[in-house]
């Protein structure tokens, strides 16, 4: 057994591994979750209560009360009773019907199966029933069950790989591991998140330390809402106005009433008395009421139940829509609440991400510029480029016996500058083969599969790989690539990890002749911000072959590389392990760190690779932005590189008078640049 301490919302949280007893003492959330609205005992009071927020509805309930007063009331209660009772009836079937979707989606999650570590065996247990602080095993495919601590994989490394939902705004994590008395930092590398879903890993155990409600899924996820259309706004706003025409000819009728009980109704009284305490201000006001009550049919009832229906109605068209059923996978268009169409009418702004929504998320290594001579483009004997098309002719790689088969690559004369020998060509496929995240599977001799966190790192070790340098495996102390057909093992010193902040990524290993490397990738901005001078003439040359690269849509990296000092190292490995194993202050001293080594590099050159546009992403575009829709599109591309997209995607097209940048910093700035 072991100890985590977990810190979150200025709170702590103390769990112990395998003891149910002492975890259950502090009351933690279990793993059931609960995204319904209503049940059995909540569901009449929840209902009424929303449905009596609408207007008409509330005006009828009066209405019903008022004809309950026999003073006043000109129509039997029935007259109002029996509509308002149908249209309540109605409305609720259908909430009834949405919840009890609800719930048995909750029943389905809650009622999955998992692998807890319970008494030293693995015993088959459901979702709802596993607590915090229970050891669990997951393989791949399954989704995770709650948040975990990540324990062990079946990788090397104890990597693991997940696909994540879209909605998981998250915050930091930060926690501490107490193992033997030995206290280690937990941070967000070490969590597995609910929600997720395994992958290429066979399997991996995790301690939960959320469950159900506390997961950051459902603390994100928020309550299931009321929600209210613009149609429901509107018709609120048309009862408000013929509640003040109705209320108008009910005052002059009264007034009306009150100035003929004065000068006729006295007459009368004779055959007709008054009741006792009537005079003709009471007999007024009494028949304001009555008139509201006649007048009723002013207010449109009937309007609530005919949106219902028709709302039920564009509900099934949607169901039933062939242009919104994907046969790939068997799905056809699934409305889960019938206001669905009013809503979707609704949307004026899209907010879209560009890699994997646009994109097929599938990359291929286009082009590269190594020490100033670009590759990947075919010319005809007058120098003019040649347009390469699926019947040009490919690079044999045949010579190569582990090489990817399904790789394609145009231009010769790479292959022939590598396999001569170039220094600089040979180091730039080292570096893909080295400085990345990807894990190798080989399960017959030769055959190679990377299983890889990005597919841009994947595109770049397989071009590695078929270019003679081939990424054979890896443990946590050594990488081993065939280098030209000759098997040679680095040692892997350290990995300065690649972050949205950082944008680049590095690797120090050193050679099996002894000498230390660093090697890096990373963005064209970052990495010539840590250039050696010596490099400006280059830098120079492969910035306009950057350029190009982007002007072709292509995604670009930067390759650099640095020589390392024996006793340098030493000392910045000392200072390197004391800041990963510190509890405070971890993430900014291990920054400093990177930034220190990550200094005076010697430019190898760029990569480029390509994400082709998904199917039917220009005609999608072009209708939204027929239908006044305004779309917005994130990217960490180069401007370059995101203005050819949205020119290709149809966001941007060649008929808009003025295409404009704008490059300010503060939302000052910003405005300015506007006007």
């Amino acid at each position: 057994t072991f100890t985590v301490l977990l810190r979150f919302l200025e709170e702590e949280r103390h769990v112990r591994a395998n003891d149910r007893a002492f975890n259950l003492s502090y009351n933690y959330a279990n793993n059931a979750i609960r995204t319904s609205k209503y049940n059995i005992f909540t569901f009449l009071p929840l209902n009424l209560f929303e449905q009596f927020r609408r207007l008409a509805n509330a005006y009828f309930l009066f209405l019903l009360l008022l004809q309950l007063i026999p003073q006043i009331s000109s129509l039997s209660w029935f007259t109002t009773a029996v509509p308002l009772v149908m249209v309540l009836a109605m409305t609720a079937v259908k909430d009834a019907n949405d919840d009890i979707n609800r719930h048995k989606s909750d029943r389905q999650v809650n009622n999955r199966m998992v692998s807890v570590l319970i008494d030293g065996e693995l015993k088959n247990e459901k979702w709802m029933n596993v607590q915090v602080g229970d050891i669990i095993k997951l393989e791949s495919n399954q989704f995770v069950t709650a948040d975990l601590l990540l324990l062990s994989s079946s990788e090397p490394l104890n990597l693991v790989y997940v696909e994540t939902p879209p909605n998981n705004r998250l915050d930091k994590f930060k926690g501490t591991l107490t193992v033997n008395g030995q206290n280690y930092g937990l941070d967000n590398d070490k969590i597995l998140l609910r929600g997720c879903t395994l992958r290429n890993t066979e399997w991996c155990f995790g301690l939960v330390i959320f469950g159900g409600p506390d997961t950051k899924l459902m603390q994100n996820s928020g309550k299931t809402k009321f929600k209210r259309t613009n149609i429901d706004h509107l018709m609120n706003v048309l009862v408000l106005w013929i509640f003040g025409f109705l209320f108008t000819m009910c005052f002059i009728l009264a007034i009306g009433n009150a100035i003929w009980e004065v000068k006729e109704g006295s007459v009368f009284t004779v055959f007709l008395p008054r009741d006792q305490g009537v005079n003709a201000a009471l007999s007024s006001f009494l028949s304001f009421w009555s008139y509201v009550i006649v007048l009723n049919a002013v207010v449109p009832i009937s309007l609530y139940v005919s949106v219902e229906i028709i709302r039920l109605g564009n509900s099934y068209f949607i169901n039933w829509d062939r242009k919104m059923y994907y046969p790939k996978n068997d799905t056809p268009a699934q409305a889960r609440t019938t206001t669905l169409n009013e809503e979707l009418g609704q949307i004026k702004y899209i907010f879209s991400d560009k890699t994997g929504t646009l994109t097929q998320n599938i990359m291929t290594f286009n082009k590269c510029s190594i020490n100033g001579k670009n590759y990947g483009d075919l010319y005809d004997f007058s120098g003019h480029r040649v347009e390469i098309t699926e019947k040009t002719q490919k690079v044999d790689f045949s010579w190569n016996k582990l090489a990817d088969p399904k790789f394609a690559f145009h231009d010769y004369s790479l292959l022939e500058t590598v396999r001569e020998g170039n220094p600089e060509a040979q180091a730039f496929f080292r570096l893909l083969a080295l400085c990345h995240t990807v894990m190798p599977e080989e399960k017959k001799e030769g055959e190679l599969n990377y299983q890889a966190q990005s597919p841009d790192e994947g595109a770049l070790v397989t071009a590695a790989r078929n270019f003679g340098f081939v990424f054979r495996s890896r443990t946590p102390e050594t990488i081993t690539i065939m280098e030209m057909g000759e098997k040679v093992t680095y040692e892997l010193l350290a990995v300065l990890d690649f972050n949205n902040v950082r944008k680049r990524m590095s690797v120090i290993v050193r050679h099996p002749n002894g000498k230390m490397t660093l090697y890096c990738k990373g963005a064209d901005t970052i990495i010539y911000e840590r250039l050696d001078r010596s490099c400006k003439k280059l830098m120079k040359v492969t910035t306009d072959h950057l350029n190009e690269y982007a002007g072709d849509g292509l995604r670009t990296l930067v390759l650099a590389h640095k020589h390392l000092e024996e006793n340098y190292m030493e000392e910045w490995t000392q200072r390197h392990h004391e800041a990963s194993t510190a509890l405070e202050g971890r993430e900014e001293r291990l920054d400093q760190l990177y930034e220190e080594i990550e200094k005076d590099l010697i430019l190898l050159g760029a990569t480029a690779v390509e994400d082709k546009l998904q199917d039917g992403v220009p005609q999608t575009i072009e209708q939204l932005a027929n239908a006044d829709i305004k779309l917005w599109v994130l990217t960490g591309d180069k401007q370059e590189t995101a203005e050819n997209i949205g020119y290709s995607c149809n966001m941007l097209r060649e008929d808009m008078k003025e295409v404009f940048i704008v490059a300010a910093h503060t939302a000052e700035e910003v405005k300015q640049e506007l006007q």
